[in-house]
C-alpha cells in the first residue's frame, strides 16, 4: 500500500479506475491518511489484519521532539503532489478532482495508537489529551500546520476542492471536540482561504451528532460531510436551509452491498430530502470492500436520473 500511494503512475490508474467504470462528477485523490504521519518522522507499514501500522507510536512530548520533524514534510509528500499534477490532465474536463488529508485529531489518534481505525476505543490518545492537553497540544499544532502545508500543495498542483476527514471527532465530549477537531480545522480553513479562495473545503467530522451545525459555523467549510447516522430533515433545515451551507452524504455503505428495493428506497428518500438545497450524493462512511460494482452502477445512474420534485 506503501508504495501503491507513492508511485503517481499507480496512484493515477487507481484514482481513474471507478472514474472510467461510472458516471461520477469527481474523483478523489488516491492517498492514505497516515502518510502525512510518514512523512512527519514516523515508519509506515500495512500489516495484514491489522491495516496501517506507525511506529513508534507517538505517547509524550518528548516523543513529539525526538521522533517528528516537518523539515522533510515536501520532499516525503512529493510523490503525492506528482499525482495530482498528472490527474489534472488525465481526467475528463467535466470531472472534478479533490484533495484531500485527514484532520489533524484523527491523524493524532493513528500516531499515538500506533495504528488505524482498528482500536475502537482509542483509550492512549484520549487518556493524553484528557489528562494533559497541554503536553498534547503540540502534536495538534504540528500536525495542522503540516495540513495546510500539505493542502496547499495540492491546490497548486491541480486539486479543484479539498476534503479534510476527522473520522474519529465523534469519540470526543463537547469541550475536547470544540479543541482538537473545531479549533485545528478551522485555521486549516483559514489559512487555505487566505491564498484559495474559491477552492471549496469539504470536512467530514464524522459522529459529530447534533454538533454539526455549529462545526460548519465555527470552521467556516463550504461543505459538511454526513455520516449516516445523521436526521436528514435535520441537516436540510439547519445546515442547507439556516445556514446555507452544502451537504455531503449520507447513504449507509451496508445498503450499498445490499442493493436492490432496499438501495434504491434509501436513495430516493435521501434525494427527496437534500435534492432541494445545496447537495452532494455520497455515502456516510467509505465504501465496504464487498460492495458489488453493479450497486454502484445502479446507484449512480439513480442519482443522474433524478429529478427534483415541482414546488408548483
Amino acid at each position: 500500500m506503501v508504495g501503491l500511494c507513492n508511485s503517481p503512475e499507480h496512484a493515477v490508474e487507481v484514482t481513474l479506475q471507478p472514474i472510467r467504470r461510472f458516471p461520477l462528477d469527481a474523483a478523489i485523490l488516491f492517498a492514505d491518511l497516515p502518510q502525512i504521519a510518514a512523512a512527519l518522522g514516523q515508519t509506515l507499514e500495512y500489516r495484514v489484519g491489522d491495516g496501517p501500522v506507525l511506529t513508534p507510536p507517538i505517547r509524550s512530548a518528548s516523543d513529539i521532539t525526538e521522533f517528528l520533524s516537518a523539515s522533510r514534510l515536501h520532499e516525503e509528500l512529493a510523490p503525492i503532489y506528482e499525482t495530482v499534477r498528472q490527474l489534472t490532465h488525465a481526467l475528463p474536463e467535466d470531472v472534478a478532482l479533490i484533495g484531500y488529508a485527514g484532520a489533524p485529531w484523527t491523524v493524532a489518534t493513528y500516531m499515538v495508537e500506533g495504528r488505524g481505525g482498528g482500536n475502537s476505543e482509542h483509550a492512549l490518545v484520549r487518556q493524553w489529551a484528557l489528562s494533559d492537553p497541554d503536553s498534547f497540544q503540540p502534536l495538534i499544532d504540528l500536525l495542522t500546520a503540516a495540513i495546510i502545508e500539505f493542502l496547499d500543495r495540492q491546490i497548486e498542483a491541480g486539486a479543484e476542492a479539498i476534503q479534510l476527514f476527522e473520522s474519529w471527532a465523534g469519540i470526543l465530549p463537547d469541550p475536547l471536540f470544540q479543541r482538537w477537531c473545531v479549533k485545528p480545522v478551522a485555521v486549516i480553513v483559514t489559512a487555505l482561504k487566505a491564498k484559495h479562495p474559491s477552492v471549496p473545503i469539504i470536512a467530514f467530522p464524522r459522529g459529530a451528532g447534533l454538533a454539526y451545525d455549529g462545526f460548519v459555523q465555527a470552521t467556516g467549510v463550504d461543505c459538511v460531510g454526513l455520516d449516516s447516522t445523521v436526521p436528514l430533515g435535520w441537516a436540510a433545515q439547519k445546515v442547507q436551509r439556516e445556514l446555507g451551507r452544502c451537504v455531503q452524504g449520507n447513504l449507509d455503505p451496508q445498503l450499498l452491498v445490499t442493493g436492490g428495493p432496499a438501495l434504491h428506497a434509501e436513495t430516493d428518500r435521501i434525494l427527496r430530502a437534500l435534492g432541494g438545497g445545496p447537495f452532494v450524493f455520497n455515502l456516510g462512511h467509505g465504501i465496504v470492500k464487498t460492495t458489488p460494482p453493479e450497486h454502484v452502477a445502479a446507484l449512480a445512474q439513480q442519482v443522474r436520473s433524478w429529478v427534483a420534485p415541482s414546488t408548483q
